[in-house]
């Protein structure tokens, strides 16, 4: 079982903590002892994990926008933490066709108003800043992208997420090494590009699992607008452990702070189609889909692979719930929340599974 008792005690500010990942995120903060501290703007869906988390009390929930350089920095001060993980972050990619502006401001500006606010606080010592597997200049080929490619991702969406990483390299480069001409002190610094995640709790819109959750409650069929598409998919779980691992070990060594790939293996990249196959058969009852895909949709990539040798060779990390295990343990988060069961003891059941069958 991978040890997390390292933050009991710690301060650690989680931003984007009312989303999907933040959630999950700052639960397995909680459980492992960490003093948290949440800022972001309210839970983006209804109904919202976060709602039903059972966090209440056990961390501190600032709502802001991470725009608002002046309240963030006031929360920093205030806070004095010592890690960091910047999750906050517009995050549908047909939502930045409809709103690039909006998309860039969080994505870019919310980036380098976290790291003034960094900057600015002499308690930090271990920033994580997440963005994705969207990030690279995406050929369509069939091998994975590695760390060393370039950045320059196609939809707003995508190309924010590629800016932020560039961001986040000038910052540790100019400000966060003594040793440099611009340095005020030394801070781990590193980013961690993950793929699409999946897990119980997730209510967005335009994401294959939500859609088959509706649809499966509402006793529909699910349409997949996109069934040819090729996609990373992990559990939820797994890069949150992962992101952990990066920040704890940074701090403690800093040969660590670099840029990471988190993705699953090459058994599980997958057609969307091969997705709903996988999750109709998991949650029964005859669910099933049907083929609904647009001729004038706005681009998204078909083909996405990251290569995550790099992650396995660092902390010896190896995928523990491939892409069956996840789904299923999705359908049966799911179908807890839909009878009204216990959240956060489901929560907690899952992660506890987790973490004891962690493979590094």
């Amino acid at each position: 079982m991978r040890d997390f008792s390292w933050y009991k005690g710690r301060k650690v500010l989680l931003t984007g903590h009312t989303g999907f990942k933040g959630t999950w995120l700052a639960r397995m903060l909680v459980n492992s002892g960490a003093v948290v501290l949440g800022y972001s703007l309210n839970p983006p869906t209804d109904p919202a994990l976060f709602d039903m988390a059972g966090l209440e009390g056990k961390m501190t929930s600032v709502i802001g926008d991470i725009r608002d350089y002046d309240k963030l920095l006031k929360t920093f001060t205030d806070f004095e933490p010592e890690i960091v993980f910047h999750l906050a972050a517009q995050p549908i990619v047909r939502d930045s066709y409809k709103d690039p502006r909006y998309t860039y401001e969080t994505n870019v500006m919310g980036t380098v108003n976290l790291l003034e606010c960094v900057r600015a606080t002499d308690s930090v010592k271990s920033v994580l800043n997440v963005t994705t597997d969207k990030v690279y200049l995406n050929e369509e080929r069939e091998e994975g992208y590695r760390e060393d490619e370039m950045l320059d991702g196609y939809d707003p969406y995508s190309n924010s997420k590629s800016c932020s990483e560039l961001v986040t390299h000038s910052y540790k480069r100019s400000f966060f090494d003594p040793m440099l001409a611009n340095g005020d002190r030394f801070i781990t610094v590193s980013t961690a590009r993950a793929g699409n995640v999946i897990g119980g709790g997730d209510f967005a819109n335009d994401r294959i699992i939500p859609d088959s959750v509706r649809a499966a409650a509402a006793g529909k069929k699910l349409e997949v607008r996109n069934p040819y598409s090729v996609r990373p998919y992990q559990h939820v779980l797994e890069p949150l452990a992962i992101y952990m691992t990066i920040a704890m070990e940074q701090e403690l060594d800093p040969k660590y702070q670099d840029y990471y790939n988190v993705g699953p293996d090459d058994c599980d990249c997958v057609t969307t189609g091969t997705l709903a196959d996988m999750f109709c058969e998991a949650w029964g009852d005859g669910f099933a889909w049907e083929n609904k895909s647009e001729a004038n949709a706005p681009h998204e990539a078909g083909f996405l692979r990251l290569n995550c040798d790099k992650i396995k060779k660092t902390f010896g990390w190896q995928p523990t719930w491939h892409i069956k295990e996840g789904i299923g343990k999705t359908v049966e988060f799911s179908k807890v929340w839909l009878a009204g069961g216990d959240i956060p003891a489901e929560m907690d059941r899952q992660i506890g599974e987790y973490l004891s069958q962690l493979k590094f």
